[in-house]
């Protein structure tokens, strides 16, 4: 035990009344919403990068966080576990996510740091053993250090690519290790800056190939997890080859990858992308590719991402709806990849600020919820388009042109267009959030 969340209870449901700023006030675990347990919906997972790593820094400042883990030793990771166990039982947590460099000092050598990831993943092992909470996905860290400032997979340097190819070999099997339900690559690098010094054609061929040996690593170990992409436009590089979802499916299609990798969705790269969150969930959905989301939000006056938590339940309540659409999520989950502000200092800061999303989010699942029981919604998406459903129309899309040609003289259509009605649907929407 550490005493970091000194005097910190358990947090509980208390109801919307409740006036304990340590209580969730709609976030009830066991609350059935269209026929699942809450907590099963949601599948919230605290992400340890963010909440444990993070120094508080941002493109214009240092460090502001004082933590007593902070360090390179082995000893402070392990305290850096204990910390967040206790945090993950304090929020009554199911799930966790980490990069390798979040969890292990970096050692001198590759050998070194596989040596500390098996360390300490064998030390998070014995905290999960006497924990309710477990591990929703393991990443690989290919962007941080100076070695990848020019990609991973893609960079020009074969020896950078073979570094990166045994780095995610390393942090698969510790996510396998663990018993992830997903492992995600997150590209924060793949892209590039100019076209000066770029061969496009060749850094594709070898993102190609290096995600096909995540796959085929994936069957030759066992692991039955899902892959997941990250979609990751703009930041930090101009031009991100997994710019956003329908990229990403280009990309699988291109290398016959659609069938083995899905998607991992952020808010905040969604909105870097010019796209809406919901917008990319409801792609991924449709093109059968959706897997996981990262919750966070951007502040819209910012170019940046800025990772806060999640504080607008109408902005949720669209995501959410879109997820229960296509079925919810299957092994995927809701990761807080949020951070506190840099003035956000005390241990409580930590804790509330996942209250709060945690509010949040259960108050945007209940309203999406409420809406797609409603079915008016659905209805009259259903209304605006049947008339595809009429066998001599849908028969169209079988033809050709001159048959659509003659179709046209022969009944002499003339059609006059219909009110996609927007504003009663998002009258109706409004109801119920």
């Amino acid at each position: 035990m550490t005493d970091f969340f000194k005097g910190i209870a358990p947090i509980r449901y208390e109801g919307p009344d409740s006036q304990n700023d340590f209580a969730f006030r709609h976030y009830n675990p066991d609350e059935v919403v269209q026929g699942k347990r809450m907590e099963d919906h949601l599948r919230f997972a605290v992400a340890w990068w963010h909440s444990f790593a993070w120094p508080g820094g941002d493109p214009f400042g240092g460090q502001t966080f004082q933590r007593p883990w902070f360090g390179d030793t082995m000893a402070l990771a392990r305290m850096k576990a204990d910390v967040a166990f206790e945090m993950f039982a304090i929020l009554g947590q199911p799930f966790f996510c980490f990069h390798d460099a979040d969890v292990r000092p970096e050692g001198a050598s590759f050998a070194e740091s596989a040596r500390n990831l098996e360390e300490i993943v064998d030390y998070i092992g014995t905290r999960m053993q006497g924990a309710r909470t477990r591990l929703l996905w393991g990443t690989a860290n290919l962007f941080s250090h100076r070695r990848f400032m020019a990609g991973a997979a893609t960079n020009p340097d074969p020896e950078v690519f073979a570094y990166a190819g045994a780095t995610v070999k390393t942090c698969m099997d510790a996510t396998h290790r663990l018993g992830g339900e997903n492992y995600v690559l997150w590209g924060g690098r793949e892209g590039y800056e100019t076209l000066l010094n770029t061969d496009l054609a060749r850094e594709a061929e070898q993102m190609g190939r290096f995600l096909s040996m995540v796959v085929e690593y994936k069957h030759k170990i066992g692991f039955k997890g899902a892959i997941l992409i990250e979609p990751k436009p703009q930041e930090p590089s101009k031009h991100q080859y997994d710019y956003d979802v329908a990229t990403v499916y280009g990309f699988l299609r291109r290398f016959g990858l659609e069938a083995e990798v899905k998607v991992n969705i952020e808010q905040g790269h969604a909105i870097l992308a010019g796209h809406s969150f919901e917008h990319e969930i409801a792609t991924a959905a449709s093109l059968g590719i959706f897997g996981s989301i990262d919750m966070n939000r951007n502040d819209y006056q910012s170019g940046w991402d800025t990772d806060q938590f999640p504080d607008s339940v109408p902005e949720m309540a669209r995501a959410y709806y879109e997820i229960l659409r296509a079925g919810g999520f299957a092994t995927g989950g809701t990761n807080f990849d949020a951070k506190l502000r840099r003035q956000s200092l005390d241990p409580e800061d930590l804790i509330l600020a996942h209250v709060g999303a945690m509010d949040v989010c259960a108050r945007a699942l209940k309203a999406a919820a409420a809406l797609l029981a409603d079915g008016g919604l659905e209805a009259a998406r259903a209304a605006r388009y049947a008339g595809w459903d009429k066998p001599g129309n849908a028969a169209m899309l079988h033809t050709d042109l001159d048959s659509l040609h003659a179709r046209v003289l022969s009944e002499g259509l003339n059609p006059e267009p219909r009110s996609g009605r927007q504003e009663r649907l998002e009258n109706l929407w409004n109801r119920y959030v």
